[in-house]
């Protein structure tokens, strides 16, 4: 299974248009393996900025491209995937309003101890 992985694996990207895939170099598909070793899928927010880079400079080069559409990588095996949000996405959603307890909890305990 590694083995495969390491020979000819793909990385799921998700995305708001649905899933694509990168197909990396063979050192990069080395550095993904690690990437993936304790997880299968992982947020782009937790990738340093260094694996970040990495995945969209794979996308902007042409890497990027939809399983659909492909010839013959119905049998490739992913090495993992990244859940790619956008960041419209996460300003959509409206502010946090503040908790209030009707004791006022133990921030104004300690206001009035003080």
């Amino acid at each position: 299974m590694w083995i495969d992985k390491l020979a000819e694996g793909v990385v799921r990207v998700q995305t708001a248009i649905g899933p694509r895939y990168l197909m990396p170099s063979f050192l990069q598909r080395v550095y993904f393996l690690w990437m993936f070793r304790n997880f299968p899928i992982l947020p782009q927010a937790v990738l340093s900025r260094g694996q970040q880079r990495l995945v969209d400079r794979l996308c902007s080069e042409q890497r990027f491209v939809s399983m659909a559409y492909s010839d013959g990588m119905d049998d490739a095996p992913v090495i993992g995937t990244i859940e790619r949000r956008s960041p419209a996405a996460s300003a959509a959603l409206p502010p946090r309003r503040p908790v209030v307890s009707e004791s006022g909890g133990l921030a104004a305990e300690a206001r009035q101890r003080s």
